[in-house]
């Protein structure tokens, strides 16, 4: 039957369906540029600009076994329908059509991660070889540290990690993601036939003349594979002087590395750069004089006058195994890839007990953790105590682009005044974007940190059992400089943003000052507030009492009053600390806990964040009836904790003890 243009319904491609594609070859469609709808046992209904080819309505009767009914589209919107419909086994070949051919020799996949391997055949040309090459050539040339081929609902997109930040680099369709898939997995050596397990591997690969090591690992996904690889530049190690520490951090580390004994640990969460930063340090150790010995999971780069052991355990090679091997080799600095485990602590503390300096990294949050994870793996605090030396604490942020950065000037964005309120600093330079840096404003990554070093003092403090918070109030004390501290001076700088600090640290971060900045943004003299001795301990002393009920703070200050202290008073935490920082003479705080504004938890963590009042003696008063309440205020720097209501020779007895004991700190 010849159709007719009168009476045809206009085709509506949104409502096709994508199982009648079976019933019509590609051949067929692309033949006659005809788009199937959708069919039932009876008919088949296609889309078409020519309904009148009687021809085409025979061939598509005798491909489907069934009526044709045409609907009327313009030839072009069908021929899109069948690119993008038929694209499942054309995919490959349509997304290469345009590509340059050079790609097939652009990457050189090696057969052995060893210099001399360079010289290995050039793997076959195909399409599927090309789609590979372009991903692992592009992800090269712009620095991702990272490779994401992320499978999904009918299509699939690559992801590069640059600078640590996530970018989409490419969307494909299903049939081509699973053979890069399948081709990455052949080059890494892994099994191509096992789709239902993880699979970790490695390969060499050779751009521009560069080697490039790739680790690579998949995951199982929905019906496919996801893969993650991580690029690694052998030609990337950096000394110490190249890792862009800031200056006094770099002298606090070199301090901790000149140790010939205990652990010295490198801590942070994973991809904050804790291997670069111990390889540099390693780098430097290495001056031919000591033998350095490395356990590592895995290898990441091979350095130069250092023997490094990777762990295998389908072979029994774990990390307490491998360190047990390495003390039978006379080693003088051992590098620990990561403490996990207590028997891996154990073996490491022994080593630095008896003569052996230990490097290793660790995740915590902020360099005096360590401390605590080390003690929750089941380490004695004696033992800890003794071979503690220093931690650093690390993270990375965005370097800004040299070519596109701006200065802020007078007018700032809504972002930017936001910014400065949370960190109580004015913004210097503002991301902008440019062809260089991929239009994010950032080129590279610097790091941010935090150096402690462990005092007897601390060590002390450690063997009675202290906290967190104590540890920490001591290391600022001695001069550490927080991770917010030193995140600051890189945006006071022009070397970063407070937006780039607030991704790297959070709003947490900008709430424990390190120092407390005045209204133009400038740093004030880090001058300690400290406790007078003698009489002032007994009466005489400034106090300041904090709490949002005008009768409870009045009962207390009469009774402190009464006893001849001088007490001061303050509605909130906010208005306390705010005078305090102001040079207010403050020698003890008493505070209740919850109040508008600022609570006496905050109010706390703020003062002792700040090096001038880092030792100032804090009491809690406080109606709260949770039990748990007294040790987790002790633990973020409380000296003592008393529940309402207040007894006053009670109160005035603790009034009196907390100064004495800072006095005779002092």
């Amino acid at each position: 039957m010849t159709a007719t243009i009168a009476g045809l319904l206009s085709a509506d491609f949104a409502l096709a369906d994508a199982k009648s594609m079976r019933l019509v070859p590609e051949r067929l469609a692309r033949k006659y540029t005809v788009y199937p709808l959708r069919d039932d046992d009876r008919k088949i209904v296609v889309a078409t600009a020519d309904p009148n080819n009687i021809e085409c309505e025979q061939a598509l009767a005798f491909a489907a076994g069934r009526r044709v009914v045409f609907e009327l589209a313009d030839a072009h919107l069908v021929s899109e329908a069948i690119d993008k419909g038929y694209a499942g086994d054309r995919s490959v070949d349509l997304l290469l059509s345009n590509l340059d051919a050079k790609l097939t020799d652009a990457v050189r996949v090696l057969e052995e991660a060893k210099p001399e391997a360079v010289s290995s055949r050039e793997v076959e040309a195909a399409p599927v070889v090309k789609l590979t090459n372009l991903i692992l050539q592009d992800a090269v040339l712009q620095r991702a540290s990272d490779v994401h081929i992320e499978p999904g609902e009918g299509s699939g997109v690559v992801r590069f990690r640059i600078d640590g930040v996530m970018r989409q680099y490419m969307q494909l369709p299903m049939a081509a993601l699973n053979r890069v898939v399948s081709r990455i997995k052949v080059l890494s050596r892994l099994d191509i036939a096992d789709r239902v397990r993880p699979q970790d591997g490695r390969m060499r690969i050779q751009v521009d003349a560069k080697l490039v090591d790739l680790r690579v690992s998949t995951v199982p996904i929905r019906e496919a594979e996801k893969v993650v690889m991580r690029v690694l530049r052998p030609d990337s190690n950096s000394t110490l002087d190249e890792v862009s520490l800031a200056p006094t951090e770099l002298n606090r580390l070199r301090n901790l590395l000149e140790y010939r004994d205990g652990i010295v640990l490198v801590t942070g969460p994973t991809g904050s750069g804790k291997t670069t930063t111990m390889y540099a340090a390693l780098r430097e150790l290495a001056n031919g004089d000591v033998n350095i010995m490395t356990v590592e999971d895995p290898v990441e780069y091979q350095l130069p006058q250092i023997s490094q052991m990777q762990t295998d355990a389908k072979r029994g090679v774990t990390f307490a195994s491998a360190l047990r091997a390495i003390l039978r080799q006379d080693p003088n600095v051992i590098f620990v890839g990561e403490i996990r485990d207590l028997e891996t602590a154990q073996i490491a503390v022994q080593a630095a007990m008896t003569g052996h300096l230990v490097l290793a990294t660790l995740h915590t949050n902020d360099a005096v953790s360590a401390v605590a994870r080390l003690l929750d793996l089941g380490l004695a605090p004696s033992v800890l105590a003794a071979t503690m030396r220093g931690s650093l604490a690390q993270r990375l942020v965005r370097r800004l682009c040299e070519e596109c950065a701006q200065p802020v000037g007078s007018v700032r964005t809504k972002d930017e005044t936001r910014l400065a309120r949370l960190f109580d600093v004015g913004p210097t330079m503002r991301a902008v974007g440019c062809t260089r840096c991929g239009n994010t404003g950032y080129y590279g990554r610097i790091p941010i940190n935090e150096v402690a070093a462990f005092s007897p003092e601390m060590a002390d403090q450690i063997l009675k059992g202290a906290g967190t918070a104590t540890l920490q109030r001591m290391a600022v004390s001695a001069g550490m400089r927080t991770l917010r501290t030193t995140a600051i001076e890189r945006a006071t700088l022009g070397e970063t943003t407070l937006a780039e600090i607030e991704r790297a640290i959070g709003a947490a971060g900008a709430q424990e000052p390190g120092s407390v900045r005045g209204e133009a943004g400038g740093a004030r003299p880090e001058t300690p507030i400290v406790v007078q001795e003698g009489e002032a301990a007994k009466t005489g002393a400034a106090i300041f009492v904090v709490d949002d009920d005008p009768v409870q703070r009045l009962w207390i200050t009469t009774m402190l009053t009464k006893s001849g202290f001088r007490v001061a008073e303050a509605e909130d935490g906010a208005a306390a600390l705010k005078r305090i920082v102001a040079g207010e003479e403050c020698q003890l705080l008493v505070t209740d806990l919850d109040m508008p504004v600022m609570d006496g938890d905050m109010l706390i963590r703020q003062l002792r964040a700040d090096v001038r009042t880092v030792a100032l003696p804090i009491i809690v008063v406080t109606g709260s009836e949770e039990g748990d309440r007294e040790p987790q205020l002790i633990e973020i720097g409380a000296d003592d904790y008393i529940r309402k209501p207040v007894d006053p020779p009670r109160l005035v007895a603790r009034v009196r003890g907390a100064l004495r004991r800072a006095a005779s700190s002092g």
